[in-house]
């Protein structure tokens, strides 16, 4: 893999990262569910809850008396690690940055968090511009002067070092989120048009689909896929959550007693 390649990959796995970390920290305080509905679609329709970070402290500088989910709490305190680790390697390596520059990454220590204390966006932003080589040219001052470039450029086997480390994130939130790709059966809640099954799309670059396995003759209200199935499409999603918990109240009142 080229050197350009190789910066691209990352900082697309860094963005994908950032974009997906406030689902993240809702799933946290959600119980695990089954593949249905598409967790960021059940985040969508949660109108209580905002899909902001700003004003929530890093995982790693909280207490977490009562997860609702683990998993995703394990995910997202692994991933938050890694990534201050990360910032941590580069900024030993390439840093010159004077300390109160806002461009600086600060350590840790004993009495202080330093930059952790800005979160994983922060850290995401400031790995991206090390791998982007931004700021490492000589900056002229006031009276003149050049002074030294905040960073150097960063060497290849850190670039190589990032890659495995971001992409290893960015997989581990994808597969914690159900993001990555996958096929999954929508167990249990047949088409409410023509009873067929439906099956749930996933994948890091897409939006979530469900199609209908019943083909052309499926009289829902959804256009087709290439392979001639109802296809539900991003927008389409909240339209058929609706129809499926209003064919399972029918169902229940159809049910006889027990």
């Amino acid at each position: 893999m080229t050197y350009s390649a190789a910066v691209h990959e990352t900082v697309a796995a860094l963005r994908t990262i950032r974009e997906h970390w406030a689902e993240l920290l809702l799933a946290i305080e959600t119980p695990p569910t089954d593949a249905w509905p598409p967790r960021q679609l059940a985040h969508t329709m949660r109108v209580d809850d905002e899909l902001l970070v700003e004003d929530r402290s890093p995982l790693v500088l909280r207490e977490h008396p009562a997860p609702l989910n683990v998993t995703a709490l394990d995910a997202g305190l692994d991933i938050e690690r890694q990534m201050f680790d990360l910032a941590d390697t580069l900024a030993g390596a390439v840093q010159h940055a004077a300390p109160g520059d806002p461009r600086r990454w600060d350590y840790r220590s004993p009495t202080s968090p330093g930059s952790r204390t800005h979160g994983l966006h922060w850290a995401c932003v400031w790995i991206e511009g090390r791998l982007l080589d931004e700021d490492t040219e000589p900056e002229q001052l006031a009276d003149g002067a050049l002074a030294p470039a905040p960073f150097d450029v960063l060497p290849p086997h850190l670039l190589h070092e990032a890659r495995r480390g971001v992409r290893a994130c960015e997989g581990r939130l994808l597969r914690t989120l159900g993001l990555d790709a996958r096929t999954t059966p929508v167990s249990d809640r047949p088409c409410p048009w023509c009873e067929g099954e439906l099956t749930l799309h996933t994948g890091p670059a897409q939006t979530p689909t469900v199609t209908c396995s019943t083909g052309p003759s499926c009289t829902a209200p959804a256009t087709f896929d290439e392979h001639g199935r109802r296809m539900w499409r991003w927008a389409d999603l909240p339209g058929l959550v609706a129809a499926l918990d209003a064919a399972e109240k029918r169902r229940a009142l159809n049910c006889p007693a027990a």
